[in-house]
């Protein structure tokens, strides 16, 4: 019906436009007030509640008590079981029902022993659809399970999301009922939606928005809530406006669901594996419901968490994989943290990532998918293409609070040299909603405009999981290709990918570390996770490395490959990106600790096992007859301690072959023996024939200071330093501060024969508030960069301030070792379990311990040990064995009863550039050795690997273990001939029985 125009206000007709579709406002009258028709009461809810997780077979045979709407459960972390009993009532023949559900927690439905759907309200998922049509021969009485667990989307935060969780909070049961749900009511109120958000988006200067604003205004006109008939017309207008096209040259968002959910965080492991069913469940239902729809996933060890404990439902999960709609990404075991799990545990990372995916889907990962953690090593180009990955997502750089990083999609090259085409998408989240704005702002934050027309789009809750939901597929279906907004279009991420590559060529290139300017902290927190990390990854190594030798050595040993997956697997669990870092609650802290004890039980049973398997047992007589073994490739000569029946400490100086093992002689003694001189005033001398120090009675040494960040020095003593031992082999001096009125630290300084470095090994008690303590070397050197060791090598960083971009990296990642080097001259800094550094100028400083409250309010209190050395030396680092002597403080001899008939060495190199990192049974082949090495100077080198094992034939190999037939192995009297280009990692496939 014609009817003349009026002037038109903007205000007023978008406030018209977004009260008629309010939830806040004039409810009764709108047209969200029509979403739900009828209700009607369900026949009983009754209620288990159980303090621990416990299976649905179990859950449905417990008592359970009458409960009703408003009644509250708890506490936190407990699971409450619902019994619901409901009968549709027979006059809503012909609609669609829902069972309406709302209460803190997250639920999820049960029925006929499967689950069914996530009920989460603040992942917007509060009803659960019993039938979209009510059929006379659909059954009206229904009986359902709610599952509910006493924590919300993230955890319990006491006051706070990211505060120590609420032990005691309660979880109430705010709605339970049948309704009927209006579908064209919510088609309805999602074309409104979007035309209202169009308008405020695009503001006043543009003219699609107005257009937008007409069209809503007219729509209203035409709707009347009350009456469905109108609702077509309405519709009609809405769908004119969307289908207006854009042109050719419009930018192309790839939309993917995606449901980030972190393996633990502020909830612990065991909650994970249910937000992984919850989330993944209601995406099955998506996919069944939307043949459109992908969906990408990431974390073998999630996929294996559904496998374990909801087999159907990952029976489910690989029928759609098969189709190409739920989509496993990232090829590696868990999301770990970029900087702090070793180079080899990168490795891992994707070799049983990798392995699980080809395994259970019959496909390897093209993509490395790391979207949330807190930087990314230099080094993970080459592992990720010698892992054949050549892809990478993330978008974590956003959150720079300094600098704006220049690209979202461009060549990352890693310190090798190794380039991988890498993508931030512009949205600058993992989990966005469908919306206009999420939209707008893919395009306008896209740093290559004119480089790269297409990007990647993650919609879905995430972090604690959640995932996408039908409206957000509604939105974007909407607008696939709507004039004034990019192009959308239901992708993958080999399709974005795949167009990225065939338009790369005007991609730029960002060499070296992505250096995420936040969370510094996360080097250093929760220092026992980071100290059974460090020793864990060592013990791992060696227990390798010795049932090898074992293998080799003695044909009734049998290497223990299915208990070493088992520990890797729990190691490599706990390098999630908010485990290993530490900003995760302290019931993740406790579980961590709890595997790294584990780890460390059974992997040194299995080490003794394979060292004993080394040696002959000695006999009646022998006393006790002492072997040790060396699982690094260089001759060592150490002093080591012996088991002594008394409490005395015995010493001995041991020279053991690379790779091998050596019978330990109690007879030989040093070239230039340690000697401590107390001298007059207090001051202690130490010297060992290629160190001299001075310590005064505060334990300081070259002006060493212990520091707190308001840099108030730790002075004052509560025991003078005093000699603990001076002879051959060893001197050492001990003293103890007190850092506060509840916090104290003992330091024993050790100086050992034949050792160019100066060990502290340091012991604290600490109970402080928001402090850090961190350790400075004020050291007579220049330079303007110090370097840093990382995963397979190093990097150089700035010792100075001068840009935005140095001043930002106040506190740096390192792993073993740092070094500031002038020509001629430099000094390193050694440790066994530390990780955060920072090298300002001439100072070093070395992070040992921080106090934070949140989430983990305990965080770090308590008992320390842990040890750090200063290396002073001429020449270069390299030159002078810097990386070779910090892998033997993190790498101990191990001392074991046997008898050893001559000094054996398995293997040798005979370069000191070139480090054999690791030796184990291939993955595939029992008589197989896996032997990887790389470059650590930094340098181009040709060197030899010999063996003394009996070697039948050897394959160049990727880090998945697959054989390369391309690169020929170069035999030669000596050994296999190796060449390397700077910091190259190479794996071999020795075949040896």
């Amino acid at each position: 019906m014609y009817h003349q125009p009026v002037l038109k206000n903007r205000r007023t007709l978008l406030e018209r436009a977004e009260k008629f579709i309010s939830d806040i406002y004039f409810t009764d009258c709108n047209l969200r007030g029509r979403l739900f028709g009828d209700t009607h009461p369900l026949e009983s809810v009754s209620v288990f509640l159980s303090e621990k997780r416990i299976l649905y077979s179990e859950a449905i045979q417990q008592n359970f008590q009458l409960c009703k709407v408003g009644d509250a459960f708890g506490p936190t972390w407990w699971t409450c079981w619902f019994k619901v009993v409901l009968k549709i009532p027979e006059a809503w023949r012909g609609k669609e029902v829902h069972l309406r559900w709302e209460s803190d927690g997250e639920g999820m439905v049960w029925r006929d022993q499967q689950p069914l759907q996530g009920l989460t309200k603040e992942g917007e998922k509060t009803s659960y659809v019993l039938t979209e049509c009510l059929k006379d021969s659909e059954p009206h009485g229904i009986t359902l399970y709610v599952e509910l667990a006493c924590n919300g989307l993230f955890g319990a935060g006491k006051g706070s999301m990211i505060a120590a969780p609420d032990p005691n909070r309660k979880f109430t049961l705010q709605k339970a009922e049948l309704v009927v749900f209006n579908q064209d009511v919510r088609e309805l109120l999602t074309d409104f939606e979007m035309l209202v958000d169009i308008v405020k988006i695009l503001g006043e200067g543009e003219q699609r928005g107005f257009q937008a604003l007409f069209t809503a205004n007219e729509m209203v006109n035409l709707c009347d809530p009350a009456n469905p008939s109108s609702f077509a017309a309405a519709r009609s207008l809405a769908q004119k406006f969307f289908a207006q096209k854009n042109g050719e040259s419009q930018h192309v968002v790839h939309a993917m669901g995606h449901c980030h959910i972190d393996s633990a965080w502020l909830w612990p492991y065991e909650e994970t594996i249910r937000k992984c069913a919850r989330s993944w469940v209601t995406v099955i239902r998506l996919i069944e419901n939307n043949p459109e729809f992908v969906f990408t996933c990431s974390q073998a060890q999630q996929f294996q968490w559904v496998k374990s404990w909801y087999p159907n439902l990952f029976s489910e999960i690989k029928q759609f994989v098969q189709k190409g709609q739920f989509i496993p990404v990232g090829g590696t075991w868990v999301e770990m943290d970029g900087n702090l799990p070793s180079g080899e545990s990168m490795v891992r990372q994707f070799l049983h990532g990798q392995n699980f995916f080809k395994d259970e889907f019959a496909h390897y990962c093209k993509e490395f998918w790391l979207p949330d953690t807190f930087g990314y090593s230099a080094q993970l180009p080459q592992i990720m293409k010698g892992c054949g990955i050549s892809r990478f997502l993330t978008q974590k750089i956003s959150w720079n609070l300094v600098n704006t990083f220049p690209h979202n999609t461009f060549f990352w090259e890693g310190i090798d040299g190794t380039q991988v085409l890498t993508h931030f998408p512009p949205g600058n989240s993992y989990e966005m909603k469908g919306k206009v704005e999420d939209l707008i702002n893919t395009v306008k934050n896209n740093k290559d405009k004119g480089r790269a027309n297409h990007s990647g789009f993650l919609f879905g809750f995430g972090d604690g999981g959640g995932g996408p939901t039908q409206l957000m597929l509604d939105r974007l279906q909407r607008v696939r290709d709507t004039d004034c907004l990019p192009k959308v279009q239901m992708s993958s991420p080999d399709v974005l990918f795949s167009q990225l590559e065939s338009d790369s060529s005007l991609l730029c290139t960002w060499v070296g570390e992505l250096f995420l300017e936040l969370h510094n902290g996360t080097y250093t927190t929760q220092a026992k996770i980071k100290l059974g990390n460090r020793h864990c990854e060592a013990l791992l190594h060696d227990v390798e490395v010795a049932s090898c030798l074992a293998l080799c050595k003695t044909d009734s040993f049998k290497y223990p490959a299915c208990k070493l997956q088992e520990l890797w697997r729990l190691l490599l669990l706990n390098q999630f990106h908010d485990v290993i870092p530490g900003s995760c609650i302290e019931m993740v802290v406790e579980d961590a600790l709890k595997y790294y004890d584990e780890i460390r039980t059974t992997g040194s049973r299995l080490l003794l096992a394979a060292c004993e398997s080394l040696g002959s047992t000695p006999g009646k007589g022998a006393g006790s007859s002492m072997a040790v073994l060396n699982t690094l490739p260089w001759e060592r000569t150490e002093v080591i301690s012996l088991p002594a029946e008394d409490a005395q400490t015995r010493l001995a100086l041991v020279k053991v072959p690379s790779v091998g093992v050596a019978q330990v002689t109690e007879t030989a003694e040093p070239k230039d023996s340690v000697s401590v001189t107390m001298m007059v005033g207090g001051t202690i001398m130490m010297e060992n024939g290629l160190l001299k120090a001075t310590i005064d009675q505060t334990g300081r040494l070259m002006s060493l200071l212990l520091l707190q960040t308001n840099r108030k020095p730790v002075i004052e003593v509560i025991e003078p330093a005093k000699v603990v031992r001076s002879g051959t082999h060893q001197g050492s001096v001990s003293f103890s501060l007190r850092i506060s009125g509840k916090s104290t630290i003992r330091q024993e300084i050790v100086l050992d024969a034949c050792c160019p470095y100066i060990k502290f090994n340091t012991q604290v008690d600490w109970e402080e508030s928001h402090k850090f303590l961190k350790v400075e070397f004020p050291v007579q050197v220049r330079s303007p960069n110090a370097t840093y060791e990382i995963q397979f090598g190093h990097l150089q960083r700035p010792t100075h301030r001068n840009t935005s971009w140095d001043w930002a990296r106040f506190e740096v990642w390192g792993h073993k070792w740092a070094d500031l080097s002038e020509h001629g001259f430099g000094v390193a800094l050694l440790n066994d379990s530390k990780y955060g550094y920072s090298i300002h100028e001439n100072i070093m400083t070395l992070s040992l311990l921080r106090a934070p409250k949140a989430p983990d309010a305990n965080a770090d209190m308590g008992h320390h040990n842990f040890t750090y050395a200063l290396m002073p030396h001429t020449g270069p680092f390299q030159d002078a064995l810097v990386i070779q002597y910090a892998y033997n403080l993190n790498f101990p001899l191990h001392v074991f009863h046997g008898v050893i008939s001559e000094p054996w060495s398995a293997f040798s190199v005979n370069s000191p550039a070139v480090i054999l990192e690791t030796v184990k049974q291939a993955e595939s082949r029992e008589n197989a050795l896996l032997i990887r090495l790389y470059e650590s100077h930094g340098s181009s080198v040709t060197t030899t690997l010999s063996t003394s094992l009996p070697l039948h034939k050897a394959w160049h190999c990727d880090l998945l273990e697959r054989p390369d037939s391309i690169i020929p192995v170069s035999k030669t009297t000596s050994g296999i001939s190796l060449t390397f280009k700077p910091f190259q990692i190479r794996s071999l496939l020795l075949i040896i029985k």
